[in-house]
């Protein structure tokens, strides 16, 4: 059997084990898919009509929705991927990497299980709030099919960009409890981007922060292509992000995973 496909053996083999250990405790799973949706809801039904007002004449809780929901889909992303570093790092701590050193399995498969995973938690959390958006009210302004398989390859390659983040961060961290906090910034820098509140309604000195961010332009290449608005250069420079997120992510995580002593 070629190197290639005992890797993807390999990886399906981590990739099992990780979907198994997250029905095993779901807890963890049932918080991170509904922290989202809770949220969603906070932020429509108590903040909607505060929030609408600084929209403009004639904006109300409807059009607060349209513009929250794209933002809030690549918020779920960001929360979702928070268990990626808490797994990553229980994984180092409890020794179960230091075994499947000494088996003779693909090295890189137990990163590539985890990503894998992760991404696919990704799909089934902006699923859900994207169900529950579409409940209470959210609509699409005439998106076409290909905006929509757009809309949702850019979710995905961000997904996939936050997870090897979140990797990283879980390796870096001495216990699950740090590997948490460690990853916070990912829940956090969406609260100051474009996902609740245009950037020019943010006080000037603090633009720059919310606009010169991963988070504002995936947001704004968002709204573009489900809501029509303009997308200008934001799709370029989301599509940079998720390529420099991606590339930092992958090198960080294999050079401490590679550095860890073999046994």
């Amino acid at each position: 059997m070629s190197s290639l496909a005992l890797a993807v053996r390999d990886s399906g083999t981590m990739l099992r084990r990780n979907l198994l250990h997250a029905r095993r405790y779901p807890s963890m799973t049932l918080n991170l898919l509904l922290t989202p949706v809770i949220l969603l809801l906070l932020f429509v039904y108590i903040f909607g009509d505060t929030m609408s007002a600084g929209m403009g004449d004639g904006a109300d809780r409807s059009a607060y929705i349209a513009y929250l929901v794209p933002g809030l889909l690549l918020m779920t992303i960001g929360s979702t991927t928070i268990g990626t570093a808490v797994s990553v790092s229980m994984d180092m701590t409890e020794g179960i990497i230091a075994r499947f050193r000494t088996m003779s399995i693909h090295r890189g498969s137990v990163l590539v299980g985890h990503v894998v995973g992760s991404v696919l938690q990704c799909v089934l959390s902006v699923a859900l709030v994207g169900a529950v958006a579409v409940a209470i009210g959210f609509r699409s302004s005439g998106a076409t099919v290909l905006e929509w398989l757009a809309a949702f390859g850019l979710t995905m390659l961000f997904a996939f960009a936050l997870t090897w983040i979140a990797v990283g961060m879980g390796l870096v961290g001495p216990n699950p409890e740090a590997a948490s906090n460690n990853a916070m910034p990912l829940i956090f820098l969406p609260l100051i981007s474009s996902a609740f509140v245009p950037v020019d309604s943010m006080p000037g000195w603090f633009q720059p922060i919310a606009e010169y961010q991963p988070f504002t332009p995936a947001n704004e290449t968002l709204r573009g292509l489900l809501l029509g608005t303009e997308i200008g250069n934001n799709g370029w420079i989301a599509l940079a992000w998720c390529l420099a997120l991606t590339v930092l992510g992958y090198r960080w995580s294999r050079a401490k995973f590679d550095s860890e002593p073999k046994h």
